[in-house]
């Protein structure tokens, strides 16, 4: 892709999910080797979808442990339990050459919301459209006719908490759309410190910065599986064409198996060439990512190099001015800090060749994280509506949405969609977009001049990234 990645905006073409369905999906005879493995070992072809180059086989764990030769276990107690592979799960030798991934062996849970509540109860927080205000989204752009998906991994949203939310902004409650994958649906818990503050969050910060977008919620299981499913499902959407995706959701990148990353890099890849944009937060457990102490990690899928990672920042308005801007570092206080450092297994993109990105721990020349930032924490976070409770909320999984709804309005405000976005981040006419943020550190890395791990290239200047865009 680096050669789509160096095109100007105005020279880039994208295909529809016909056309590249057409070109890129799955072959038939390839659907068909996997179809004959699969009957020889007493398994069943449940579903194929070649554009997404999915196929599903059903039947019993014995059936499966023999195909693939693992060990299958229960893991945990009562609801609690899962299955596990006690080996990493291979592609059997007569399929290496049309199989990237076997998928739902593995059941275990992957990922971790990055919200962050304010615990205050005295809290207030800033109006999100006032943020928007301070960080200059363009005037007279609302979204409107782009489509923003947002990928959710538990919990759910209530209509009436959104109805509540939206009415206080006096702004409709934007159009919502709910796709199942692979049996999740919505589901909220009625937990106001559970999954449900991730999901209303995302809502909530789309909606109000972007009120003209349709908002597609993918509902996935919370396992690798549910994940791929969830990015390539969405990637693929040939129904609601979704422009942009937000995930406010990962983990450490050293967690995943390497089928795992490679199938999520492939769809990423895919996701350029359909001209959609992905965002993704960087964590909200500074330079370690919650690995243990002393080793330092980054977030995935925030680390892909087809991925705009975000990070976070702490904001301080005067109204909708800033008065000052710092990395987002609660760590001394026993919270959370921006996640960011250098990727050990994703090499070092095109784009960051001249952005002075350090090596990774082990001495590899990795993909820096994050990209971009803005404000995450939470004693200067958002006031949201949770559960039928007002509330407070900071994290990275408010800088992803949050950087979703200036896309959906530089779509809007360009006449196209944007997809790999980021080279064009990196380029020297998008200097002036961003608030460079130079003071604070995540306890691994420092902020400075120019591109650093904690904060990326910095904030939004939205009013001036969409003139850059524009010309």
């Amino acid at each position: 892709m680096d050669g789509l990645g160096r095109l100007p905006l105005r020279q880039r073409a994208f295909r529809s999910r016909e056309e590249f369905a057409a070109l890129h999906g799955a072959r038939g005879e390839d659907v068909a080797l996997v179809r004959r493995f699969a009957e020889r070992w007493g398994l069943h072809v449940d579903q194929s979808e070649p554009g997404r180059r999915a196929v599903s086989l059903t039947g019993t764990a014995a059936a499966f442990s023999g195909a693939f030769g693992v060990q299958l276990r229960r893991v945990g107690r009562g609801a609690l339990t899962h299955r596990e592979t006690a080996d990493p799960v291979r592609v059997p030798p007569e399929l290496e050459e049309v199989v990237r991934g076997i998928f739902g062996l593995d059941a275990r849970r992957m990922m971790r919301a990055h919200f962050r509540l304010n615990k205050d109860p005295a809290a207030t927080g800033y109006s999100i459209p006032v943020v928007g205000d301070a960080y200059q989204f363009p005037a007279g752009l609302n979204g409107s006719g782009t489509t923003i998906g947002l990928l959710e991994f538990g919990g759910g949203y209530s209509p009436d908490d959104l109805s509540q939310y939206f009415a206080g902004l006096g702004v409709p409650v934007p159009e919502i759309v709910t796709v199942g994958v692979d049996g999740a649906t919505n589901a909220p818990t009625g937990d106001p410190s559970g999954p449900d503050a991730e999901v209303e969050l995302d809502i909530e910060m789309a909606g109000a910065l972007a009120p003209g977008a349709r908002i597609v919620v993918y509902f996935a299981p919370n396992t690798e599986q549910g994940f791929a499913d969830a990015l390539t499902t969405a990637i693929h959407d040939a129904t609601n064409h979704p422009d942009v995706l937000s995930i406010s959701w990962g983990g450490p990148e050293p967690s995943w198996s390497v089928q795992g990353r490679t199938a999520l890099e492939d769809a990423a890849a895919d996701g350029a060439e359909l001209g959609v944009t992905i965002f993704a937060a960087s964590g909200d457990q500074g330079a370690t990512d919650g690995e243990p102490a002393g080793t330092l990690a980054v977030d995935f899928p925030s680390s892909s190099p087809y991925v705009v990672g975000c990070g976070g920042t702490r904001l301080t308005l005067t109204g909708a001015t800033i008065d000052s801007e710092v990395v987002w570092n609660d760590l001394a206080e026993g919270e959370g800090a921006t996640g960011g450092g250098v990727s050990e297994d994703f090499s070092l993109p095109s784009y960051q060749v001249g952005a002075h990105v350090p090596a990774a721990p082990n001495g590899f020349t990795g993909r820096g994280v994050p990209d971009v930032a803005a404000d995450a924490d939470p004693e200067t976070g958002y006031s949201v509506y949770i559960d039928g409770t007002p509330s407070v909320i900071g994290g990275t999984s408010a800088a992803a949405p949050l950087w979703a709804a200036l896309c959906a309005r530089l779509i809007q405000g360009l006449g196209k969609a944007l997809g790999y976005l980021n080279p064009l981040l990196y380029s020297a006419g998008l200097a002036n977009g961003y608030r460079a943020i130079t003071s604070g550190s995540n306890d691994g890395y420092s902020a400075g001049p120019g591109w650093n791990p904690c904060t990326g290239l910095g904030s939004p200047q939205g009013s001036d990234l969409l003139e850059a865009l524009g010309s």
